[in-house]
């Protein structure tokens, strides 16, 4: 199912401002050899998510699921000079290929990658958050989401991505666990008095939260 239509997605990016070499660079490498290259944010939502993050000029960044390093670089063009981003990815590969790419970046002393359970690491970070982005196993999101919330700091912002997951959370009859767990999510977050929220139609879908 196209969620969008190619040829408007196309003209989407085509009309957004390119992205910083070494993002090329990761792009490049993700699509030549990881074999679940769509799983990278690209161009188009990569620099939504560098513009955000250049309007909340945050001091501290959470993100759950680094894959091979795009979006928290992306993420990291808002920082503060003092500020710091940390990344989770459960897979050691990915995580070793975000490394790699964050050493190549101005901003490497300001990110650390932990390897391992989300749930466990989270447990672990003593911070109070302006700013997370959600990206990383469908099932969990609710768990992550309960778990940051209480960390994040009053007025601060959620970034949650796949939350069309591939538009079958538009269909009647929803199944598979993810679309189903990405459907109780987004119900979830929609009765939920501590926050407001909006959709946004890049790519798989975007739910952009503040906490109030």
């Amino acid at each position: 199912m196209d969620i969008l239509n190619p040829l408007a997605e196309q003209y989407c990016s085509q009309f957004s401002s390119d992205q910083d070499v070494l993002l090329q660079e990761i792009e490049v490498h993700t699509n030549q050899h990881h074999g679940h290259a769509h799983m990278l944010s690209g161009k188009w939502q990569g620099k939504f998510l560098e513009m955000i993050s250049m309007m909340i000029n945050p001091a501290k960044v959470l993100e759950i699921g680094s894959f091979t390093g795009f979006s928290a670089l992306c993420l990291s063009k808002g920082l503060t000079k003092d500020g710091h981003l940390h990344t989770i990815e459960i897979r050691e590969e990915d995580a070793k290929t975000a490394q790699q790419f964050f050493q190549k970046s101005s901003v490497n002393n300001q990110i650390t990658l932990h390897i391992g359970n989300a749930i466990d690491i989270i447990h672990q970070l003593d911070e109070v958050w302006d700013l997370i982005f959600i990206d990383a196993d469908k099932v969990s999101y609710i768990e992550y989401y309960e778990l940051t919330l209480p960390r994040l700091k009053t007025g601060g912002w959620i970034l949650v991505d796949n939350v069309f997951f591939h538009g079958q959370v538009f269909l009647e009859n929803i199944t598979g666990k993810n679309a189903k767990a990405i459907d109780a999510f987004n119900k979830h977050v929609a009765s939920d008095l501590r926050v407001e929220q909006v959709m946004i139609t890049i790519r798989d879908g975007l739910m952009l939260i503040r906490k109030l």
